[in-house]
């Protein structure tokens, strides 16, 4: 049994408009999202062996206040891919992944994360909000994952109500 966890990156700042996309950083409401939704998550009991994040500052600064929430340090993987990428490049990361890892987070941006998200089973989301996590389980090799062949486990966002398991 696998997990996959689906995180998009938490609210950027548009405080700097000479600063290149990739490199907005977090906003106050951001920064309070990541810590609120690490702590939410960290009570599914769910551990994370390996994080394979996009390469832009808020999806990095999303990461750091995470890892701040859990008691073990899993292995973080930045990917130029994954900065924007769509369904399908998401879906090559997710297939192309070592069979030692069983939990996998992956962050990234809408809307890649909400597309890959209805790509993977049969539950459906409009939109997955800043900040918003979403969970499968996957029983399987990586290689061969396919569309509609994971089991939808949770769905949290900050302003969700009967959030916890």
């Amino acid at each position: 049994m696998k997990n996959i966890v689906l995180l998009r990156h938490a609210k950027s700042s548009w405080k700097d408009a000479s600063l290149d996309d990739s490199d907005r950083p977090l906003n106050k409401r951001g920064k309070l999202d990541s810590r609120k939704m690490a702590d939410r998550f960290c009570k599914r009991g769910i551990i994370i062996d390996l994080i394979i994040s996009s390469t832009s500052k808020r999806t990095m600064d999303t990461i750091k206040i995470f890892i701040k929430s859990f008691d073990y340090k899993p292995k973080i993987i930045f990917d130029d891919s994954l900065y924007l990428a769509d369904k399908e490049q998401i879906l090559k990361v997710l297939t192309s992944l070592d069979e030692q890892y069983k939990n996998v987070m992956i962050v990234g941006h809408n809307p890649g994360i909400t597309n890959t998200a209805n790509l993977l089973s049969e539950f459906s989301i409009e939109n997955i909000p800043t900040t918003g996590i979403i969970g499968f389980l996957y029983e399987g090799n990586w290689k061969d994952i396919k569309e509609k062949k994971c089991t939808f486990l949770f769905f949290d966002y900050p302003k969700k109500k009967d959030s916890i398991i």
